[in-house]
């Protein structure tokens, strides 16, 4: 199944970020949030990103013009009925991904893809709540969406052939590599990202070195382009810390389990540059 029309459900960074991706490469993606203060929000994050990109001449006007014409917005799941594709990207959370999952299982047409962007949920479990299992499966973007060139496709035993062939058609139309994982925890990036960023927060709460330090030796040591500390500030402490905790009950591996620092950071309200502060300070 050749795939058209996307709805994407969720326009925070990520759910935005999929949804520009998508109207850029042509296809009419509408956008679902639950108010339309938070749909303007992230359209207007897209706008903003699409305007930077003209303003430095990494954009032409034509191409902006042509993405914010393929993209609109709702704040009914509902009108994501006739989509070819839906992708899920709210708040990692298995209950309220199934939870939509069997609101789009409902609302939508037959023959519609229901994909998941989470990045550490298992996706059987996701997909049980609906009676379309073959027709769910993971796609995992990475962020920022627009400029990372990878998605992960998580592949349940249940997914059918055609699913998996029209999913990895279209991340790959979108201008994406692609790599395919089985359904288990933390996939591929996640199962090896995951311990070092916990290696990573221990070192500073046994007072190794500062987390500047750290952050320069990864980046100039191993050529990562950012440490391990500015990366969790970058994605959410507390989307980090939900990760590890879902990974660590799977596996019962010291590796995954939580450091204390974190948690501590987390229950403070010290969850990274969305809350203005993390390892590192981020004024307005």
């Amino acid at each position: 199944m050749a795939i058209e029309s996307v709805g994407v459900v969720g326009c925070g960074l990520m759910g935005a970020g999929i949804a520009q991706v998508c109207a850029a490469r042509g296809h009419k993606t509408l956008v679902r949030e639950v108010s339309r203060e938070l749909l303007d929000k992230g359209l207007g994050r897209i706008r903003a990103f699409l305007a930077e990109g003209v303003r430095r001449g990494k954009v032409p006007q034509a191409d902006m013009d042509r993405t914010l014409a393929n993209l609109s917005g709702t704040t009914s799941v509902a009108d994501l009925a006739s989509c070819d594709l839906v992708v899920e990207a709210i708040v990692e959370n298995l209950e309220e991904k199934r939870k939509l999952f069997a609101e789009l299982d409902r609302a939508c047409k037959p023959a519609t893809i229901l994909a998941s962007n989470t990045s550490s949920i298992s996706i059987t479990a996701i997909a049980s709540a609906t009676k379309r299992e073959g027709q769910c499966i993971g796609l995992h973007f990475m962020n920022p969406v627009p400029l990372m060139k990878l998605v992960e496709i998580v592949r349940p035993e249940l997914t059918s052939p055609g699913t998996y062939a029209a999913a990895r058609a279209f991340a790959e139309g979108l201008g994406k590599t692609v790599v395919t994982a089985k359904d288990t925890p933390g996939f591929i990036v996640n199962l090896l990202l995951v311990p070092y960023l916990c290696e990573a927060v221990r070192a500073v709460e046994h007072g190794v070195a500062t987390a500047e330090d750290i952050d320069a030796a990864m980046e100039l040591g191993c050529n990562v382009p950012m440490g391990p500390l500015k990366l969790l500030d970058f994605v959410g402490l507390d989307t980090t810390l939900y990760i590890i905790d879902v990974m660590f009950g799977e596996f019962h591996d010291p590796r995954y389990a939580a450091p204390p620092l974190l948690r501590r950071m987390v229950a403070a309200g010290r969850l990274g540059k969305k809350s203005g502060r993390g390892f590192y300070e981020y004024p307005k």
